[in-house]
């Protein structure tokens, strides 16, 4: 017998109402699908800095979550802007730590982390609370040549860097 079928009948044996599960339920006991640490559609994120909204929603323990990531993969990746679903509200942010694997030269974080911005690319809140990446200097400034909106204000209210 399989390692789960055995586990199944032990716990069978101690609670009479679970010999009457049917298969669907067995499988509902394991988690088997493998954690997803890449920013995509649905990703829970942080928020860091200190913006009202933003800090009502982390309070609340219903964190932003993700709806649109604004590049051609489709894969966040640190300084890539996302469109965000916070408190019944769509908002845009800035990508700055993530969990995922990254590049050298690059910190891993413990959090997938946020600053929200609004749609000329200045930032909703005063101050950001946790170290960024110091390599995000020049992710945003190509992107503020770029696209023409001004994200080196993020950069600006930002008083700690790895």
């Amino acid at each position: 017998m399989s390692q789960l079928t055995l586990r199944w009948l032990t716990k069978a044996k101690m609670q009479p109402m679970a010999a009457a599960t049917t298969a669907t339920q067995k499988t509902q006991l394991f988690h088997t699908s493998p954690a997803c640490l890449e920013i995509r559609k649905l990703a829970r994120l942080r928020v860091v800095d200190n913006s009202d909204l933003g800090k009502r929603a982390m309070a609340e323990g219903r964190p932003p979550r993700c709806i649109h990531v604004y590049n051609k993969r489709g894969v966040g990746l640190i300084g890539d802007k996302v469109l965000v679903a916070i408190k019944g509200q769509m908002k845009k942010g800035i990508l700055v730590g993530l969990k995922q694997n990254q590049p050298s030269k690059q910190p891993k974080f413990d959090s997938n982390n946020l600053v929200l911005i609004d749609d000329n690319g200045s930032p909703l809140g005063t101050r950001i609370h946790v170290p960024i990446p110091s390599i995000l200097r020049t992710i945003l400034k190509e992107k503020t040549l770029a696209k023409g909106a001004d994200y080196t204000k993020v950069l600006a209210i930002a008083s700690r860097f790895v």
